[in-house]
C-alpha cells in the first residue's frame, strides 16, 4: 500500500461567465479561464494549457476572459481540508468553462497532466455544490494529483456572481474529492470504481434522507459488498464522514442557490438569465 502524499499541484477552475447587472452581452461572456499564478506568469506554461484549451474546447482564446488563481485563493480551502499549504511557484493547473451549452455538466481532464482526480470525481463534488452544467476542461504544463482543482471553481463562481459560497459548502465538497483521492492512492481500488461508489451511496443518502453517520457506513459497506470493491475500515469511515458532510450541508446549497437566483431575477433580462440559472443548478 503506497504512503499517500498531496503532490505539488493546484490549480484552478472556473465556472461562470455571467454579466449580472445588464444581463447576458454576449456568448464570449460565458466562457472563461481561470490560470494557476505559476502558470500565468510562465510564457512557455500559459502557451500549453492556452493550446491544449484551444484544441480541446474549439474557442477563440483572444476572446475569452480570464483571472489568475493565486496560492492564497487555494489555500483558503485546501489547508484546512489536507493540511497542506501551497506557495505561489506551485499554481499551476488551470481550466476553461464554457456555459454556452448548459443542459448537462461535463468536465475534460487532460489525463496526461492531471494523474489522480478523474472528470467523474469533479463531476460529483459539483453536484454535491448544486452546480450540475456546464462544460469544464482542466489541465496542467505539468504533472499534477490535481485534488485542490475545485478551490478555483468556488472562487471564480464568487467573482462572477458577487455571491459568497458558504465556507461548509465549500469545505464538503473539497473533502469529497480529497477523500476520493486518497483512498485510490492507498488502495488497489480505481477511481472509476471509486467514483461510482460515491455516487451510489449519495444517491442512497439524499433519497432516504439519512444523516447518521454509522448508517451511512452500513450503505457504504452494502455497495462495496455488491460491487466487490476491496477498501479498508478506515477508508469507508473516512468516506462515511465526507458523504455525511455534505449531506448535512445541503440546507446551506440550498440557500446560496437561492441568494443567486434572486441577483438573476433582477437582471434587465429575467429570462435568458433565469433559463441560465436554472441550468447550472439542480
Amino acid at each position: 500500500m503506497r504512503k499517500s502524499s498531496i503532490g505539488i499541484i493546484i490549480l484552478s477552475i472556473i465556472l461562470v461567465g455571467m454579466a449580472i447587472p445588464a444581463g447576458f452581452s454576449t456568448s464570449d461572456s460565458q466562457v472563461v479561464i481561470t490560470y494557476g499564478e505559476t502558470t500565468y506568469n510562465n510564457a512557455n506554461y500559459k502557451n500549453i494549457v492556452d493550446e491544449f484549451f484551444a484544441q480541446q474546447a474549439n474557442v477563440d482564446m483572444s476572446k475569452i476572459s480570464s483571472k489568475i488563481i493565486t496560492a492564497n485563493d487555494v489555500n483558503k480551502i485546501s489547508s484546512s481540508i489536507s493540511g497542506v499549504t501551497y506557495n505561489s511557484g506551485q499554481i499551476f493547473s488551470s481550466a476553461l468553462v464554457d456555459l454556452n451549452d448548459n443542459d448537462n455538466l461535463e468536465v475534460s481532464v487532460d489525463k496526461s497532466k492531471i494523474t489522480r482526480i478523474t472528470g467523474d470525481m469533479y463531476i460529483s463534488a459539483l453536484k454535491s455544490s448544486g452546480i450540475t452544467a456546464g462544460h469544464v476542461y482542466v489541465t496542467s504544463p505539468t504533472t499534477a494529483t490535481g485534488e485542490s482543482a475545485l478551490a478555483g471553481i468556488m472562487n471564480s463562481y464568487e467573482e462572477a456572481t458577487n455571491v459568497e459560497i458558504p465556507e461548509t459548502v465549500k469545505e464538503a465538497a473539497n473533502k469529497e474529492i480529497y477523500t476520493q483521492s486518497e483512498i485510490v492512492e492507498n488502495s488497489n481500488v480505481s477511481a472509476e470504481e471509486i467514483s461510482e461508489l460515491v455516487d451510489d451511496v449519495k444517491e442512497t443518502v439524499k433519497e432516504e434522507n439519512i444523516t447518521d453517520h454509522q448508517t451511512i457506513v452500513n450503505v457504504i459497506n452494502n455497495y462495496t459488498i455488491v460491487n466487490n470493491i476491496n477498501i479498508t475500515n478506515s477508508d469507508i469511515e473516512n468516506l462515511a464522514t465526507a458523504i455525511e458532510q455534505v449531506q448535512n450541508v445541503q440546507g446551506d446549497v440550498n440557500n446560496y442557490s437561492s441568494e443567486v437566483s434572486s441577483i438573476f431575477n433582477n437582471t434587465t433580462d429575467t429570462n435568458s438569465a433565469k433559463g441560465l440559472f436554472d441550468g447550472l443548478f439542480g
